[in-house]
């Protein structure tokens, strides 16, 4: 695999998108693709809903980095439809034709929410760890069945399936990374959830440089959360294939939530 030097990054303006080219900044050239105008970033103003408009976006291109979608777990039909499922395959299409060599799509855990229902995860999410330990449970990897929670997560399914067909029909490599939970405060406080599905920005990072880096990743499915205490989502295959190596475990910080929760209902 020759070296990648030229990577477009869709939704390049949203959260995982600044979080992306701040961390590539200087090991390659990053213009971008977004649905409004960014203040200070060198991206193509177009919806990847239609294609035509994007394709001059994929030109002299090496890899994509496929962020841009609705990313609410809520958003309507007539969003997801046109955002994540017309938008996906255009991007994949516009790669195609562009001859783009590697595409990075942004899945999301919410293509196997529905585990979150069964136990012991359903417990670990709300925080109740009673007679459970850390680990002494199935992680939940890239070759169990998908079982998405709305209609996001069903898109996200369809983009792997897309990926798997475009990359067994026409060679290009695809990581899809069914990502956790990054926020802008890159931390866990916000909700009891986040101690098990946490993705820091560190992390994420980490995730999206090494599927670019020059080796033949094919197809493959990576699981993109910190190496959190209480985590269910596998990261070994990440660490096996690509070497993977999270940096952050949501529980150092749960003395603080802890203590921001007891003040809170005193």
């Amino acid at each position: 695999m020759d070296d990648i030097r030229n990577v477009l990054v869709t939704g390049a303006g949203g959260l995982i998108g600044g979080i992306v080219r701040r961390s590539l900044a200087g090991a390659y050239t990053l213009p971008g693709l977004d649905k409004a105008r960014v203040a200070g970033l060198d991206s193509l103003v177009a919806d990847i809903a239609q294609l035509p408009a994007i394709l001059p976006a994929f030109e002299g291109v090496d890899a994509v980095v496929h962020l841009a979608a609705d990313a609410g777990n809520d958003a309507p039909w007539e969003s997801v439809l046109s955002n994540n499922i017309i938008g996906t395959y255009n991007v994949f299409e516009a790669a195609r034709t562009t001859g783009v060599k590697r595409v990075v799509f942004a899945s999301s855990n919410h293509a196997t929410g529905m585990y979150e229902r069964d136990h012991p995860y359903s417990a670990i999410v709300a925080g109740r760890h009673e007679g459970l330990s850390p680990g002494a449970y199935r992680m939940v990897d890239h070759r169990m069945p998908i079982r998405p929670d709305g209609y996001y997560g069903v898109a996200k399914q369809y983009g792997e399936s897309l990926a798997r067909y475009y990359h067994e029909e026409y060679g290009t490599s695809f990581a899809c990374l069914r990502s956790g939970t990054v926020n802008r405060d890159n931390n866990p406080l916000v909700s009891v959830w986040y101690f098990a599905t946490l993705c820091t920005h560190r992390d994420i990072a980490q995730l999206v440089r090494l599927c670019l880096e020059p080796r033949d990743v094919g197809f493959e499915i990576f699981y993109g959360v910190s190496d959190n205490t209480w985590r269910f989502w596998d990261i070994e295959h990440a660490r096996k294939r690509i070497g993977y190596a999270p940096e952050d475990d949501a529980e150092s910080w749960r003395a603080q939530f802890e203590a921001e929760q007891g003040g809170a209902r005193s």
